[in-house]
């Protein structure tokens, strides 16, 4: 999928463009969700998953997200970055809808994403709060 903007963004889920290099450093080093992620892990989270990448009309990548999904019942979003420089021109917006248009035929029961501070980014294209927060649980094996 591959769609453009008229200030020449381009939004595409092609994973031959994407420059793993850059979003391993953006996610490791300025993402407080992912902070010393390790090259090895973004490597193997971006073949596990849709991958949307925005490049600038010059054609160097901006921004990133990416959907891990079973392409029948639920997907995830997650990732979602703008590169310092471009954020405020409504990319990650974009991207966001994108998503959600993306995966609409679909039909899935359920899309989810964890926000810290970008609820209404996010509820611009459709999110809204989980009606029944409680019944959500968490396991995590890491720690």
């Amino acid at each position: 999928m591959i769609t453009s903007r008229e200030d020449g963004y381009e939004l595409s889920t092609d994973p031959d463009r994407l420059d793993v290099d850059l979003v391993h450093h953006w996610l490791s080093t300025d993402a407080f969700w992912a902070l010393g992620r390790s090259r090895e892990t973004v490597q193997q989270s971006v073949r596990g998953s849709l991958n949307f990448a925005v490049y600038n009309a010059a054609g160097p990548q901006v921004a990133y997200a990416r959907i891990v999904t079973d392409w029948a019942t639920f997907a995830w979003l997650c990732d979602v970055y703008v590169a310092p420089a471009h954020r405020g021109k409504g990319l990650g917006t974009w991207m966001a809808g994108a998503v959600r248009d993306h995966l609409a035929p679909y039909k899935l029961k359920r899309v989810l994403l964890s926000t810290l501070d970008a609820h209404e980014l996010y509820s611009k294209v459709g999110f809204a709060p989980l009606p029944n927060p409680e019944n959500l649980m968490v396991l995590n094996p890491a720690q």
